[in-house]
């Protein structure tokens, strides 16, 4: 099982930054009895092992060598390696740079170093439920869905339509992140490539897939989905992090 992170975008929502987004300190985590404050990619790193990847590849561009020093400097159950994408040519590109080293697993986790999210074992909920689908979007509930993609499916759990972005959405359910076969994969791949690279967000990918005829299925497990990637979203989860830590206080909504 393979993890994929794209994480070569610039962070433009929050900068500016003096180190890459993905390494914005939220949290903490004790070393040796000393608390210590925790990137935000480290979230998304765990989850992808407890899950049982074995291997996650990061797509990062040429500027984001502090990712790498980040993680070499730490010990975790699996190995850790880069892509490089040269340009910033959307999440479908960045994601498809890491296909030849995916596309013989048998299971490929993909999500955002951006988010946090709970519960901790979305990803094996999803992995649990995909009755036999090539694709499987994990998702949560949220306020404001037309700001992400959100995710109409059935009540059997079979995504109907993935809108993007889409001020009138029918859906408060987005996918927080993603599960697929190795060769569910290669076809996205091989699809988007068919289609001259022109799409640059998943969801518009997924749709011309699920239109030529594949299963795309929604495993609703999410209970909470942070995007860490603007201001007020890194302040949320700050705050719902250390509520988390210090019961007594309140949660953040």
């Amino acid at each position: 099982m393979i993890g994929i992170i794209p994480a070569a975008g610039a962070g433009q929502r929050i900068q500016p930054l003096g180190c890459s987004k993905e390494l914005l300190p939220v949290g903490s985590r004790v070393i040796d009895g000393v608390e210590r404050p925790k990137a935000v990619a480290e979230y998304l790193v765990e989850r992808m092992i407890a899950a049982g990847a074995e291997q996650i590849c990061m797509v990062i561009s040429a500027e984001k060598v502090d990712i790498v020093k980040y993680f070499a400097e730490r010990e975790y159950a699996a190995e850790i390696f880069y892509v490089v994408q040269r340009r910033p040519l959307g999440l479908c590109d960045a994601l498809f740079r890491a296909e030849p080293f995916a596309r013989h697993q048998r299971q490929v986790l993909m999500g955002l170093p951006d988010t946090i999210w709970f519960p901790e074992n979305a990803y094996r909920h999803a992995l649990e439920n995909a009755d036999g689908a090539g694709v499987n979007l994990v998702c949560f509930p949220v306020l404001n869905p037309s700001v992400f993609d959100a995710v109409v499916s059935d009540d059997l759990g079979y995504v109907r339509r993935v809108e993007v972005k889409q001020n009138d959405a029918h859906s408060h359910w987005i996918w927080g992140a993603v599960t697929s076969t190795g060769d569910a994969f290669h076809d996205l791949k091989l699809l988007w490539e068919a289609r001259h690279r022109e799409d640059e967000y998943l969801g518009h990918l997924l749709n011309a897939y699920m239109d030529a005829g594949n299963i795309v299925r929604a495993t609703r497990c999410g209970e909470k989905y942070m995007d860490v990637g603007t201001l007020e979203g890194y302040h949320h989860a700050q705050d719902f992090l250390r509520a988390m830590r210090h019961p007594e206080l309140p949660k953040a909504a």
